[in-house]
């Protein structure tokens, strides 16, 4: 399909000096850290190569359009509207959540989370000397109201959400997450809306900012960043919004340095992606898609053994892989036949899970599933 965004050779690929391409050797087709094989879209590949021109290489001004260019893109795609002045920079979004439960937070208090979930978010609460209060998702991958229900009766100090929730690629309903504000605002608990794979919901479902439910304003903020979306990770840029003055009371007490941590480059491509990268968007929307479609098919036919829900949002298949083993041993069997995988023990306890990338080309997905079937 014409309409689908190319990948370049895996030859090419392997030039690439990121983590993903770095860590394991030429033998081995990484399908590990949530990284896209896509070419940059062309307002980006324009700002940087511009700026490198002319040497402007330092510190970020993330007051230069950058909330505008936010509240824009998130009122085109999802009909949010974004007071950009309610827009802070952070450097990525693990900073902005940290920051924010620094602030939400004293050491020793417990912070809620749901899993299976995206490894750095028991990270984040390590470094903000939080405690763990797991509450983890019910059949189908669905908030477990009830659980969380209970968990803040008990009086955390924050819950970090998920939305869309990586690694399951689930996203959360209006109905839900509007459950999630009651209990939240019932129980004086604030909410912090990790978004950052919500420009990636796939055809067939429709994604719903948390600041978006009535009532949520006054109880969360939401952490957004187009690093995922756009393939931006290394340039370091996230935002922080919020839609309340209480929030952004709370927003206010971040450190003064806060700012000067954000990536310059990160601002300009942001920015850039935000104003001009809708088309390119909507193309690597139809090409995960197919990608999602192809997986199953392979899955199905080369992989009987591998259960899975096809993802709602996100490049990211959440593989059971019980049958082959359990605690990492899968992700250590499709090791061996040279496919490198994340083992679902890093989400929570999900022992036998593996989580794969599709976000490549269609031939390297078929040859990574035809190396998973030669190990089975």
């Amino acid at each position: 399909m014409t309409d689908l965004l190319p990948v370049e050779p895996l030859t090419r690929l392997r030039e690439r000096r990121s983590a993903k391409w770095r860590t394991y050797g030429p033998e081995v087709l990484p399908l590990t850290i949530a990284e896209m094989d896509f070419a940059l879209p062309d307002a980006v590949k324009t700002v940087l190569a511009e700026a490198v021109e002319r040497s402007d290489t330092g510190y970020a001004m993330p007051t230069d359009g950058l909330g505008e260019a936010l509240s824009a893109f998130a009122e085109r795609r999802w009909g949010l509207r974004i007071d950009p002045a309610a827009v802070t920079a952070a450097t990525d979004v693990s900073t902005g959540v940290v920051e924010m439960l620094r602030l939400f937070t004293t050491p020793g208090d417990r912070v809620v989370i749901n899993t299976p979930v995206y490894p750095p978010f028991f990270d984040w609460l390590n470094e903000a000397r939080a405690e763990l209060h797991e509450v983890p998702l019910k059949d189908g991958w669905q908030l477990d109201l009830a659980a969380l229900d209970r968990a803040f009766a008990t009086g955390p100090a924050a819950f970090v959400l998920c939305n869309p929730q990586n690694p399951v690629g689930r996203v959360h309903t209006p109905e839900e997450l509007a459950a999630v504000v009651e209990l939240a605002t019932r129980h004086g608990v604030p909410v912090i809306s990790d978004e950052i794979h919500a420009p990636l919901v796939l055809p067939g479902a429709t994604f719903t900012p948390f600041l978006s439910v009535p009532g949520a304003a006054e109880i969360g903020v939401s952490v957004m960043s187009g690093s995922k979306a756009f393939n931006l990770a290394a340039l370091k840029c996230a935002m922080i919004v919020t839609a309340s003055r209480r929030m952004a009371d709370v927003v206010a007490k971040l450190p003064p340095d806060t700012r000067w941590r954000t990536g310059h480059f990160g601002v300009l491509a942001s920015t850039a992606a935000y104003t001009h990268g809708d088309a390119w968007l909507d193309r690597l929307l139809l090409t995960l898609d197919d990608r999602r479609s192809l997986l199953t098919k392979l899955i199905h036919d080369r992989l009987p053994s591998v259960s899975w829900r096809p993802p709602q949002a996100t490049y990211l298949a959440w593989l059971d892989c019980r049958s082959s083993g359990s605690g990492t041993a899968p992700r250590d069997l499709f090791l061996g036949a040279g496919v490198a995988l994340e083992p679902g023990t890093r989400f929570g306890e999900h022992s036998g899970y593996v989580r794969l990338n599709f976000g490549t080309s269609a031939e390297v997905l078929e040859l990574a599933v035809d190396r998973m079937a030669s190990a089975l």
